[in-house]
């Protein structure tokens, strides 16, 4: 897959994410747990969306 394809993916994947903390973040109980397994998964995306554009 060429880079520019993979990124455009990754970065689909992290606003996805962005979205999902967010709706997280407005239940009253939200799961702490969930919440940041979610936020370590964005990291991780944004951490990988950086290394390629770096390479690019």
């Amino acid at each position: 897959m060429p880079a520019e394809a993979r990124i455009r993916e990754l970065d689909q994947r992290h606003t996805q994410l962005e979205s999902r903390i967010e709706k997280e973040l407005k239940h009253p109980s939200a799961d702490t747990l969930h919440l940041a397994e979610l936020k370590r998964q964005k990291l991780r995306l944004k951490e990988e969306i950086e290394t390629l554009r770096r390479r690019h």
